[in-house]
């Protein structure tokens, strides 16, 4: 007699063929996390780079059905771990996106050429302008009209780019948090009001003036289309709207923000609609498309997994407590992204009987909650929680806050 696993009568809402449970274990890329995460003995992300490479092949293929020219460029910020670098150089299907003199080494370290690598920063000091300008080929998008100017005064000459700020912008669940361009004024890029006087500096110190790039927003899903079409116009209006020609500007960067489900419910983003709007603002413009994408690549091709510490009632809350906090993964508690629970082993197959629980980190701060009242199956100390969507600004934001920062990174 053959015997059946149970299995969860409705699969969770992130299963997908590399993710999902198989006889009541966890299995992530073909490999069963729990063991992974016992064999680390430490708080543990688990990156899958075929899935980083799968996401990215879906990102090109929507770029080419807009029918025009494009480049994409891995914004490193999301995820600098070493070997998924080094996998993105060696395909050559992409460049890197940079905001830092030491994420323009690392790139170079891991296989970028310096023709491949695109920096867009703000707050970008002399130094900083200095330790960029002397690598060959690096593109270089200005933030601000000072930045042209200290560039033309240390490079006259140069091709740049200008990042500049349309005044409308998306993300995430409209968050003001995860929105660059709105309604309130924000530090990045040059307003359409300081447009003249930015192409003037350029003109001064003789720059080329080759990019116009722009990012309003990250996390933007399926609904939010309509508004980041808006915003996609407001940008290329700056083109529109200029007293002369530009007739260096070969590129347009539309930068980054693409998103993906973090709830139930999150609709994931279309991206042939996301391609239909390329398609439809830039044709007949005659330059090429570049994006930025950084959390759709990695997102949800990472895990942290953490150990439960306690499972313990306290009044009306049942709280299980778990070996790493927010330091670990910041976005849940300063952004609102939440990386879903998902316990490694299932002792109840029947979701009815789960148990609404806080899971809550080990740093000692009242915030430090990863899901409040979110329903789980039965857990004991030295079980293990997996928290999905964990890949990208997690390990590259940590911080050692109660010096809790020891971690461990695999890739499968």
């Amino acid at each position: 007699m053959t015997h059946t696993a149970p299995v969860l009568a409705t699969p969770p809402w992130w299963q997908r063929d590399d993710l999902g449970y198989r006889d009541g274990r966890l299995r992530f890329a073909g490999r069963d996390v729990l063991e992974l995460a016992e064999a680390a003995g430490a708080p543990l992300y688990i990156y899958s780079l075929d899935r980083v490479e799968a996401n990215l092949s879906r990102v090109l293929a929507a770029l080419a059905a807009s029918g025009c020219a494009t480049r994409a460029y891995y914004a490193i910020k999301a995820n600098r771990y070493a070997p998924l670098l080094q996998r993105l150089a060696a395909s050559g299907r992409c460049g890197a996106d940079v905001c830092s003199p030491d994420e323009v080494d690392l790139a170079l370290a891991c296989g970028f050429a310096g023709t491949d690598i695109s920096f867009t920063g703000t707050g970008v000091s002399s130094r900083d302008l200095d330790r960029l300008l002397a690598v060959p080929g690096l593109h270089i998008n200005c933030d601000t009209i000072g930045m042209v100017r200290r560039i033309g005064e240390r490079a006259p000459g140069r091709d740049i780019g200008l990042r500049v700020n349309p005044a409308t912008g998306i993300g995430y669940a409209d968050s003001d948090k995860l929105t660059y361009a709105g309604a309130k004024t924000t530090k990045f890029g040059i307003y359409r009001e300081q447009w003249a006087e930015a192409l003037a500096m350029a003109r001064r110190f003789d720059l080329r003036l080759t990019t116009l790039h722009f990012h309003v927003g990250c996390g933007y899903l399926a609904p939010q289309l309509d508004r980041w079409e808006q915003a996609v116009a407001a940008a290329l209006a700056f083109l529109d709207d200029a007293a002369e020609a530009i007739p260096d500007i070969a590129t347009v960067n539309i930068g980054g923000g693409l998103g993906l489900p973090h709830r139930a419910g999150d609709p994931a983003l279309d991206l042939a609609q996301w391609s239909a709007i390329l398609a439809r603002q830039f044709a007949g413009r005659g330059v090429a498309i570049a994006v930025e994408p950084g959390d759709y690549l990695v997102k949800d091709a990472g895990l942290l997994v953490l150990e439960v510490t306690d499972v313990e009632r306290k009044r009306d809350t049942t709280f299980a407590s778990v070996a790493g906090g927010f330091n670990l993964h910041p976005e849940p508690v300063h952004y609102g992204l939440p990386c879903e629970p998902a316990a490694c082993l299932l002792r109840e197959h029947d979701t009815a009987r789960w148990q609404r629980m806080t899971i809550a980190g080990n740093i000692n701060e009242a915030i430090d909650l990863w899901a409040e009242d979110h329903p789980m199956p039965p857990l004991r100390e030295g079980d293990h929680i997996a928290f999905l969507n964990a890949g990208g600004y997690g390990a590259a934001m940590m911080s050692n806050h109660c010096m809790r920062g020891a971690l461990a990174e695999i890739h499968i």
